[in-house]
């Protein structure tokens, strides 16, 4: 099972997406069923709505990258130690995305669609997958797709 906190700081997002924590709320009871890591444990994590001016300045901080990005994840545990975690109930990390740069995606296809890639882009992020090989980039894109045509 997944849980999400919802932290919304820029009214923008409410044009695009109402009622923030009912969206969460039906996608990730679908990914619950697809990801084996997520059936075992009831996982939590936090998600900030925010714009470009605030992820950039998250972006300046924690990863020297003077510029926004579309999303930001940051882990609770390294992936080798979440994998190890014995408790059946645990807080992943946090994920930051701007809307801006989702918005500016969305201007040749669906703001959600884009919004989602870049949120479950996120969340693989918290368990453990990255895409500094190719063969990891392949194996999470893949897994990205998958949640992306259940959720769709």
């Amino acid at each position: 099972m997944i849980k999400v906190n919802v932290e919304v700081n820029t009214k923008s997002w409410h044009r695009k997406i109402k009622n923030p924590n009912k969206y969460f709320i039906k996608r990730l009871k679908k990914i619950s069923k697809i990801i084996p890591f997520f059936r075992r444990k009831t996982c939590i994590f936090s998600i900030l709505l925010t714009n470009s001016f605030k992820i950039k300045k998250l972006n300046k901080k924690f990863r020297n990258k003077d510029k926004p990005t579309d999303v930001l994840s940051f882990p609770f545990f390294s992936s080798k130690n979440l994998k190890n975690f014995k408790s059946k109930k645990i807080y992943i990390g946090d994920i930051a995305t701007s809307y801006e740069i989702i918005n500016k995606r969305a201007k040749k296809k669906n703001f959600s669609i884009e919004f989602d890639k870049a949120w479950i882009h996120g969340l693989l992020h918290l368990i453990g997958y990255d895409h500094v090989r190719n063969k990891d980039y392949d194996k999470m894109n893949r897994l990205e797709k998958k949640i992306l045509n259940l959720i769709i």
